[in-house]
């Protein structure tokens, strides 16, 4: 009999109200950060749509939950403790998996000197070492089933009005080797960042300044499936990897109350993935908010499947 494995991907539910902002927590970055919050982005993303669409996500019964970051919205330790809460209303670390975003890994250590990577540590873990201890090490390898979650840090400091990501030659080396081991160990490769993976997905001050290089480890080593948050929109990009295609999938906001430029109302992908024979098939159910005041429901679905 074929296994069918459910994967839920949330990202960037910016978790509102903001709390705990110490004169200590504050720089030029998370200033303009705050004014920015203050004047448009708390009326855009909501807690209750953030709780709404994880109860329509848990009511589907997944095998796993991945969150491609940015729970937070300044990177403040209060922001992590809430987020943490709320993950832990997902499942527990076994059932759910996190990779940051940057407004997790906002700034610079200030203050307390907290840290996503410690604080949801948890919910980073490889299954290779569930026990460890200190922050997270990336990239890290989650056997469920028949996939290997791989999950990256695409998250580093940036100056004001620049939200973009590096990954480093150490992680990708790293992430060579690994997805060329779990490969030919037979399983179903699901690669967790949160930048956009491929050149000219965002604009310059938004994007992955190594995309092109994880875009050569793609090319070579191959993945079944590429998952990301960030642009808050719905993408999907057609990697091509030997004679086959990678998808590459981004969801929107998981907690937008209102449509925000070209950002649409909250979403989620509910994912079912399966080896038939030598192939992956990956159907793919967009959920969501098609009103404001509206319930949880299916938006689309279809097979995702190479245009060559």
């Amino acid at each position: 009999m074929t296994e069918t494995f459910t994967l839920v991907h949330l990202s960037d539910v910016h978790l509102g109200p903001l709390s705990g902002l110490h004169v200590r927590h504050l720089n030029t970055k998370r200033a303009l950060g705050y004014l920015n919050w203050r004047r448009g982005r708390r009326f855009v993303h909501s807690r209750s749509i953030a709780d709404r669409i994880a109860a329509d996500a848990l009511a589907q019964a997944p095998d796993h939950i991945a969150v491609t970051g940015d729970l937070a919205n300044l990177g403040l330790p209060g922001e992590y403790a809430s987020a943490l809460a709320w993950l832990h209303a997902l499942g527990d670390p076994g059932q759910v998996s996190v990779v940051p975003g940057n407004h997790d890994i906002y700034t610079g250590r200030l203050g307390d000197g907290a840290s996503c990577l410690e604080t949801w540590a948890p919910f980073m873990r490889g299954s290779e070492a569930p026990a460890e201890r200190g922050p997270a090490r990336f990239p890290y390898v989650r056997r469920r089933g028949p996939v290997a979650l791989i999950g990256l840090n695409s998250a580093v400091p940036t100056p004001p009005f620049v939200a973009a990501g590096r990954l480093g030659d150490a992680q990708i080396a790293d992430l060579a080797r690994t997805l060329e081991r779990l490969g030919a160990e037979g399983a179903i490769r699901v690669v967790l960042i949160h930048h956009p993976p491929l050149p000219g997905q965002a604009p310059a001050r938004r994007a992955l300044a190594d995309a092109a290089a994880l875009a050569d480890v793609l090319d070579r080593s191959g993945a079944e499936l590429v998952l990301h948050g960030h642009n808050h929109r719905q993408m999907l990009a057609w990697h091509r990897h030997s004679d086959r295609g990678i998808p590459v999938l981004g969801v929107a906001s998981a907690s937008a109350a209102a449509a925000h430029k070209n950002e649409p109302l909250a979403r989620y992908h509910l994912l079912r993935i399966r080896r038939e024979g030598g192939a992956v098939r990956i159907d793919c159910e967009v959920r969501g908010l098609a009103d404001p005041g509206g319930e949880v429901v299916r938006l689309s679905r279809e097979d995702l499947v190479a245009p060559y």
